[in-house]
């Protein structure tokens, strides 16, 4: 199907000048924060809105404006069409929202532009959100997926319609083509987006035993939250359940999940350090990225040094711990990592969070692999 966006934001004016960056001292297994040089500001600026969840007196079909959403405060994907240099045409979700928002990304900002409204459904007077945990880019496509778990703070099952409403929201992976001739400097869409939804993930889920398909995360059931495309394969990584103590990651062909194809899922284990699961993964050259943290959050919302980290993997069995991503404090939360470029043997990773207004972009610095 082809999707016309043409909701407009206003642009915030502010003046973003480049300016030199300042390293602070490692503090968690090498990595370092690399703070921008502006008096007064830890993190990357954001000009314009986010989108977040949906304002309860405002949730309704079609067009989306920057005054019927919240701003975004549980950001929790990130991908761009380029993987070098800057400017560069991005998609960023928030788990609350019913859509994905284009980003520009320079070099110390994000320039928040059109949002893409992927649903609009609702459960009674609730606009049901997508959950989407995972943004992914390959071959100039962009791919987002939803978290395909329960509804992770209730004990809803499948006598609960409300989290049957909210379990069903979030199993959709979604294929967008934007061409890049269509999206204005400023993020703005000038053509139209095709969007192809599949829902065939939920059965290959359900068929690996070991995920614990349909049960919450609480209970250490399924619950998606990094993705990642190479080789005409989608990864998808779990934060939970652990197998045998370990991550699991599922690859299948793209063309089982948009062509109907015949076909079937691998399940990997991947060895994170600890009771860690994925909270983000990313293509990195020939190998990827994996953003590993904990599969249950601490009551008191606590984070501490060493909680999150950094792993290299090579998408067979092999691994390399890169380096921890320091605290920022409780309820300050990694969700999204995307490599930034590498020199003189250290990796700069732009990370954003949930908790923080608008993800609280900043750059880390870990070894390389």
């Amino acid at each position: 199907m082809i999707l016309r966006r043409d909701a407009t934001l206003a642009l915030a004016a502010i003046a973003c000048i480049a300016l030199p960056a300042r390293v602070l001292p490692a503090t968690a297994g090498g990595a370092t924060w690399v703070l921008p040089a502006a008096a007064g500001s830890a993190t990357w600026a954001v000009e314009g809105k986010l989108f977040g969840e949906p304002k309860k007196d405002r949730a309704k079909p079609g067009r989306v404006d920057k005054d019927d959403v919240k701003k975004s405060t549980d950001v929790s994907g990130l991908a761009c069409a380029t993987t070098v240099g800057f400017p560069r045409t991005c998609l960023i979700a928030d788990d609350q929202a019913q859509g994905v928002q284009i980003v520009i990304l320079e070099d110390g900002r994000l320039l928040a532009g059109d949002f893409i409204r992927l649903t609009d459904e609702t459960h009674g007077d609730r606009a049901l959100d997508l959950d989407a945990e995972a943004v992914a880019y390959a071959d100039g496509l962009f791919y987002v997926v939803g978290s395909h778990g329960r509804p992770r703070h209730t004990d809803g099952g499948s006598d609960d319609p409300s989290s049957n409403a909210r379990a069903a929201a979030s199993r959709k992976l979604f294929r967008l083509r934007i061409d890049p001739a269509a999206v204005d400097a400023r993020g703005r869409l000038t053509g139209p987006v095709a969007v192809t939804a599949s829902t065939a993930l939920p059965g290959l889920l359900a068929a690996e035993r070991a995920l614990l398909f349909d049960q919450p995360l609480k209970k250490d059931g399924l619950n998606i939250e990094g993705a990642a495309v190479k080789g005409g394969r989608l990864y998808a990584g779990f934060r939970g359940p652990l197998v045998g103590g370990r991550a699991a990651i599922l690859s299948v062909p793209l063309g089982v999940l948009f062509e109907g194809e015949i076909g079937k899922a691998e399940v990997t284990t991947v060895d994170l350090g600890g009771a860690r699961g994925v909270r983000d993964l990313v293509t990195f050259g020939d190998a990827f990225l994996v953003l590993a943290g904990p599969v249950q959050d601490p009551a008191d919302g606590s984070v501490a040094d060493g909680d999150y980290a950094v792993t290299w993997w090579d998408g067979a069995g092999r691994t390399k711990s890169l380096g921890a991503v320091p605290s920022l404090g409780p309820k300050v939360k990694p969700e999204a990592l995307l490599p930034l470029g590498e020199a003189d043997g250290r990796l700069r990773l732009l990370v954003l969070f949930d908790g923080p207004d608008e993800g609280g972009p900043r750059v880390v610095e870990v070894d390389a692999p």
